[in-house]
């Protein structure tokens, strides 16, 4: 939001008790409002409140009116000590911490897009700091919608929150430019391991070195030509000791930062992707042994999993290893955030979308352990399993045109594909809906070709079993499949027209069988007749005599006579 006059902050209580924080921001008036609204509506927060900030033009402050209030009325606390009035930054130093980098990372998110450079470089780069200053209103606008927040939650005012991160900014400015007319250091791969040598028992040892290391990154390119520079140093770092943590250590925050950058990790991985393919990707980079072994042993996998660049396979097996574990523990939490968001992962092709889960499922499942902790990853895919399940999704992945048998099999292969007891159970409610409905039944029976039908309605019923769904809700839906077969059946006379065929009788009792087992017509009343009738044509003269003169043919009718007995 730079250089906006007026944006919309979003606060929320999430227990009645607690006290107001801020849970976003942005320059959409309707946006914030149904941001607030659904929080409060899915019980997520007790209550929210939505503010409208205007920038003052001549103070240079924001001035805040509520626009909107709802959810759990604030009770009357308790007093208790006074809270510290500081914020949690109050040095230069604490400017580098990773939490700090992030916000950072925030508030100068459109700006840092267009230099394509990192929180990580801006703070170690003065010629990216002078070309800030230079912006104009860009520092002012940031600790503005920094102040506002922090002023809140420590109950003091705005203008002097401002004032200390004003001050606190331009300690920091002055701290990096004073260091760069004194001279900072500079690396090479050849000389990155001396350097990081030197500076291993310097107490600014990590703040020299990444100002060497932002530094060399500034002639590249492209985010895929800094991950390349970064990792010629990773290969040129000392071979061991402190100085080798320090110097991986250094290399390894604007690596997380590339890799949690939307157009970044595109740039590196190579093209522009939709969210399932960098979902794909992220997990493709941070675990690359597990999902190259999946890829080549499961198409179903690979059919997903975008190839690598040359860059991002050299970073994965950088990631691989226990050198960057921080990055990879990075890409491993956002892929829970995204993959546990409301972002559809392939907006226009709802039937991708599934074999990009299902893909996700088996890489994630088998990284369990070294990438995420499996119950974590089992409660994003319940989270996003909820979102296939909605009426929106569920209608435009069925489509307008499918038959009602190509509807059941994609229901049953959604089903097939979700987790989550309640989410099973609305997957089980759409099939039954679908199969006890006047349409599935009339285009069932509307068929001069039985045969093909039967077999049809068999695969379903044996689909709906192997689906996840608890006996109670499957049972009833097979039931319902057996007796539409047995009205298809009964429309067609297709057994009798079986005995009365010109077939050999061994031909005509081995049709009868199949359909007796549930193989080639579904178990209910055509299976009950087919069983009966075949009972009787076993034992006609005529069957006993082709099965004397063809005893290879024994073994397989008694394993369909078997069978059929046991699908009474």
């Amino acid at each position: 939001m730079p250089g906006g006059a007026v944006h919309f902050e979003i606060f929320v209580r999430r227990q009645p008790d607690s006290a107001w924080a801020l849970k976003a921001a942005t320059e959409d008036r309707l946006t914030a409002l149904d941001t607030a609204n659904e929080l409060v509506k899915k019980g997520q927060v007790a209550a929210a409140r939505v503010m409208r900030e205007t920038l003052h033009p001549e103070t240079g402050e924001y001035l805040s009116l509520t626009i909107l209030n709802i959810g759990v009325p604030e009770r009357a606390k308790k007093v208790r000590a006074p809270e510290p009035t500081e914020p949690l930054c109050i040095s230069p130093q604490d400017l580098y911490t990773c939490h700090a980098r992030e916000r950072i990372g925030r508030l100068f998110e459109t700006w840092l897009a267009r230099q394509e450079a990192t929180p990580f470089e801006l703070l170690h780069r003065p010629d990216l700091v002078e070309q800030l200053e230079a912006s104009g209103v860009e520092i002012q606008h940031a600790i503005q919608m920094i102040a506002v927040p922090e002023a809140h939650s420590r109950g003091t005012s705005i203008a002097a929150m401002t004032a200390t991160f004003k001050s606190l900014g331009a300690r920091a400015i002055e701290r990096l430019m004073s260091d760069a007319r004194k001279g900072l250091p500079t690396v090479s791969p050849a000389t990155f391991a001396a350097v990081a040598n030197q500076l291993v028992k310097d107490p600014d040892g990590a703040y020299r070195l990444g100002c060497a290391v932002a530094a060399s990154l500034a002639p590249a390119e492209s985010w895929s030509e800094k991950v390349g520079l970064l990792l010629d140093l990773a290969d040129g770092a000392p071979e061991e000791g402190s100085a080798r943590k320090l110097a991986l250590s250094v290399l390894a925050d604007p690596l997380e930062e590339i890799v949690g950058n939307q157009q970044g990790l595109d740039n590196v991985v190579g093209g522009s992707l939709d969210l399932g393919g960098r979902l794909a990707a992220m997990s493709r980079l941070a675990a690359a042994d597990v999902v190259d072994q999946l890829v080549m042993a499961n198409p179903s996998v690979a059919k997903v999993m975008p190839q690598l660049s040359a860059r991002a396979q050299r970073l994965a097996k950088w990631l691989n290893g226990e050198a960057f574990v921080s990055v990879r523990a990075a890409i491993g939490q956002r892929i829970l955030r995204d993959l546990s968001g409301q972002r559809r992962l392939r907006p226009s092709d709802p039937v991708s979308e599934i074999d990009v889960i299902r893909g996700l499922a088996m890489a994630l499942t088998a990284a369990s352990g070294k990438l995420l902790p499996l119950d974590q990853v089992q409660a994003a895919f319940s989270a996003r399993s909820k979102m296939l399940v909605t009426r929106d999704f569920v209608e435009v992945y069925i489509g307008e045109n499918a038959s009602v048998q190509e509807e059941a099999h994609a229901l049953i292969w959604l089903t097939e594909n979700i987790i989550g007891g309640g989410n099973k159970r609305e997957a089980g409610r759409w099939l039954s809906s679908l199969i006890f409905s006047l349409r599935f039944e009339r285009e069932s029976r509307e068929t001069l070709r039985p045969a093909p039908r039967l077999a049809e309605l068999a695969k379903l019923q044996r689909a709906v079993a192997r689906c996840g769904l608890i006996e109670e809700s499957y049972k009833p839906i097979q039931a319902k499949l057996g007796e539409i077969g047995g009205l298809v059946e009964a429309d067609s006379k297709f057994i009798v027209r079986t005995l009365n065929a010109t077939a050999p009788a061994l031909s005509r009792l081995t049709a009868l069988l199949r359909l007796a087992c549930g193989e080639s017509g579904p178990l209910g009343p055509v299976a009950d007749r087919a069983r009966a009738e075949a009972m009787k044509f076993a034992r006609l003269d005529e069957t006993r005599a082709e099965l004397s003169v063809a005893p290879d043919q024994v073994d397989t009718i008694r394993d369909l006579l078997r069978h059929a007995a046991l699908a009474v």
